[in-house]
């Protein structure tokens, strides 16, 4: 146990109590608790996590400053020492096999001794595991504004969390780009980090309340639309306008729009909310018995620190369900047995 493998080493029909889609904090996290509650766990991953393009993360007591990558490495050795299986794959989907379901994915499930109701997980290439619970951990990816220059300084000096990264950028010339509507706050905010916060409004109109604000906290506005991102040397100079005037900017702060990637909850009828995310209970539970989600696939404001404390959370709960079900069979067989009571 405890292996890193690619698909191709996957062993067929494989049976875990638990298989995580997803090796960040929070599925990482839930791996680790139950990897030392002595439960048989998977984590697969596709190796694509949000924060890659950022060099460190904050924010993490102990933490602080560590590259994430690093993090996520450290995180791999400690629940491998716990007999934790971390497959290198793509999950294309995950079934919900119910009791007496017929089928091909039910008939696996049955031979490789899962008792229904279970999960079949396809991992692209074709092999499948089989798990009695799953947790969903696949995070979410930022919809950056079409803007020329953006994507390509994005997690170096275009930013989104000032307390992820502001403090990195602290006492130098800032800008907030007003691509949506929670600019106007986002440089109310950065105006603690530094005297010199300009918000770019570009396509937002500001009302007059949110003018007076924003000149009662000496933050400048510039009008017009933004064209590019203007970057010499590899570092940002500044915000081009359609007027030809460049805003000289060493930091520009942007609010990107959170897309779950969520896929495979959408395969599992997993309830949502108004605004189309997951609905979990505090613990990660989704409306599917048998499924959590945690991390940024349920949440778009959890910072890493966040996503493991969620990934715990769900591994104490999914334990005591696991536990309750087993406990429940063991009654079951021994009132078959025909048993009788301890005096």
């Amino acid at each position: 146990m405890g292996e890193t493998t690619g698909t191709a080493g996957t062993r067929e029909n494989e049976r875990y109590d638990v298989v995580v889609v997803g090796a960040g904090a929070a599925g990482l996290n839930a791996a680790l608790v139950l990897g030392r509650a002595r439960r048989r766990v998977a984590v697969v991953d596709a190796g694509e996590p949000r924060n890659a393009p950022a060099a460190h993360m904050h924010g993490y007591l102990s933490r602080d400053g560590m590259p994430p990558a690093a993090l996520l490495a450290v995180g791999r050795e400690e629940v491998a020492r716990y007999g934790v299986d971390l497959i290198d794959a793509r999950v294309e989907h995950v079934e919900h096999v119910e009791h007496g379901e017929s089928g091909e994915s039910a008939g696996l499930a049955r031979e490789a001794g899962l008792a229904a109701p279970g999960f079949v997980v396809h991992l692209a290439g074709g092999p499948v595991l089989h798990a009695r619970r799953v947790v969903i951990a696949t995070g979410l990816r930022d919809g950056l504004p079409e803007l020329p220059g953006l994507a390509e300084r994005w997690g170096h000096d275009v930013l989104h969390c000032p307390y992820c990264h502001a403090w990195e950028v602290r006492d130098r010339p800032l800008g907030v780009l007003g691509t949506g509507p929670g600019a106007v706050n986002q440089a109310l905010l950065l105006r603690q980090w530094s005297a010199d916060v300009v918000l770019l409004a570009h396509t937002l109109v500001l009302t007059d309340a949110e003018r007076e604000r924003l000149a009662a906290r000496d933050v400048r506005v510039v009008e017009g639309r933004i064209v590019r991102l203007v970057s010499d040397d590899g570092r940002l100079r500044g915000v081009e306008l359609a007027t030809g005037q460049v805003v000289p900017r060493e930091a520009v702060f942007v609010f990107p729009q959170p897309v779950p990637r969520d896929a495979l909850l959408f395969g599992l009828d997993c309830a949502r909310d108004d605004n189309g995310w997951v609905t979990t209970d505090r613990t990660g539970r989704t409306s599917l018995p048998g499924v959590w989600a945690v991390g940024n696939v349920a949440d778009p404001r959890a910072q890493v620190v966040t996503a493991a404390g969620m990934g715990a959370a769900a591994a104490f709960a999914l334990d005591h369900d696991l536990v309750a079900e087993e406990v429940d069979r063991a009654v079951d067989r021994y009132r078959a047995s025909g048993a009788a009571l301890p005096a």
